[in-house]
């Protein structure tokens, strides 16, 4: 590593073993070359995409000609909707595939979000996801899927047919060992049937900064009116549930992926389903905004910042080797008192849950409105309502 690369805090990161992914795709940063620029000049392996950074985009006027053009052939805003999608995802892709085969399939991948309308209809996500898979047509896709029950049981399916698995909105220990029981059993499957377990490749998106939002909000009304010095147990836990969750996935994640049974998959070629961090932007600004990366520093993952955050930590970020491996025991005390001040923790990570599904739903049919909107606006005269 030269001193330049040395000194670059997003260097560190892949020196660490951590692969770092922005959290959001764009036309307008493709067209300008800045995403080139990430790529090739600062090391960034991968790109997610959700419904909400799409909406946002799709308010500039980066897609007007591209909607235009599409209107004239009198698609539907559906129609027109995925469109814009995938043509995004396809050139995301193209300029990642260097890094793709530089890493041997490790990185280099964008994930593409099934309609989060299908989060509880397993063979519907199924059917999306491979028909994404067949428009795309790039092998560095991921197809990332809610982890609800539905979308766990469709994730093992596709993985067993080798489709490129990101499992998003994790938050919770419980539903994390059952996107590892999928994982593996996918693998499982596929070296029954004599099939290669070398490509098959998926991440496990364990949602951080989301936790403390809801978990501060709690604590808050346990915070004594006499305790101006913020003393209580309540005020010092403020700001620490999210990583201490995060650690102790993480361990699940070793304990997992040290096993017996995993040995014998490893053997015959598979690679670690890697814990990807996810929300890491700090919505609080009272925290340190780059906190949900620095403390989650580990080998086998990788981090997904929001382009902020990304920037913030290319600025000033400090790296500490395994940092998701120390206080392992702390982070254990933090949920064992979270649990004594009265919140229970399964409840916040089902309501997390089910509120992500709802954002995405939301952001979602904001998009499609919006589109529609600008839809009618270029539509040959004449034309069907676009619908």
């Amino acid at each position: 590593m030269t001193k330049e690369h040395y000194d670059d805090p997003l260097q560190q990161l892949l020196a660490c073993g951590q692969s770092f992914w922005l959290d959001n795709l764009t036309r307008q940063m493709m067209t300008s070359g800045e995403l080139a620029h990430w790529i090739r000049r600062r090391g960034l392996r991968g790109i997610t995409a959700n419904p909400t950074t799409f909406r946002d985009a799709l308010q500039s006027q980066d897609y007007d000609p591209h909607i235009k053009s599409l209107a004239s052939e009198t698609r539907s805003t559906q129609s027109i909707f995925e469109a814009l999608l995938i043509a995004d995802v396809q050139q995301a892709c193209d300029l990642l595939q260097d890094t793709y085969h530089d890493t041997d399939g490790l990185d280099g991948y964008v994930s593409l979000e099934v309609s989060p309308h299908l989060a509880y209809d397993g063979e519907a996500t199924m059917a999306e996801a491979r028909r994404y898979v067949e428009r795309v047509n790039r092998p560095n896709l991921y197809i990332k899927i809610p982890a609800t029950e539905a979308g766990i049981l469709a994730v093992e399916q596709l993985l067993y047919e080798g489709i490129p698995v990101n499992i998003t909105l994790l938050f919770s220990i419980q539903s994390y060992q059952g996107v590892i029981e999928a994982y593996i059993s996918a693998l499982e499957r596929r070296l029954t049937d004599h099939r290669s377990l070398e490509k098959v490749a998926s991440v496990a998106s364990f949602f951080v900064s989301r936790i403390d939002v809801l978990v501060d909000r709690l604590l808050l009304r346990r915070i004594p009116a006499d305790d101006p010095m913020r003393r209580s147990a309540a005020a010092q836990l403020q700001g620490q549930a999210a990583v201490a969750n995060a650690k102790l996935a993480y361990r699940t994640f070793q304990q997992a992926f040290s096993s017996e049974r995993w040995a014998r998959l490893a053997a015959a070629g598979a690679r670690v389903q890697r814990p990807l961090w996810a929300s890491t932007g700090t919505k609080n600004a009272a925290y340190r905004d780059v906190m949900y990366v620095e403390a989650l520093v580990g080998r086998d993952t990788v981090n997904t910042m929001p382009e902020p955050t990304l920037r913030a930590f290319a600025d000033h970020g400090l790296v500490v080797a395994d940092a998701v491996e120390a206080d392992v025991e702390q982070a254990e005390r933090v949920m064992q008192q979270l649990e004594k001040t009265g919140i229970n923790f399964n409840c916040v990570t089902w309501q997390l849950e089910h509120e992500g599904v709802q954002t995405f739903v939301d952001a979602y049919d904001s998009a499609l409105h919006a589109l529609d909107k600008k839809h009618r606006r270029v539509m040959p005269a004449g034309s069907a309502s676009p619908g």
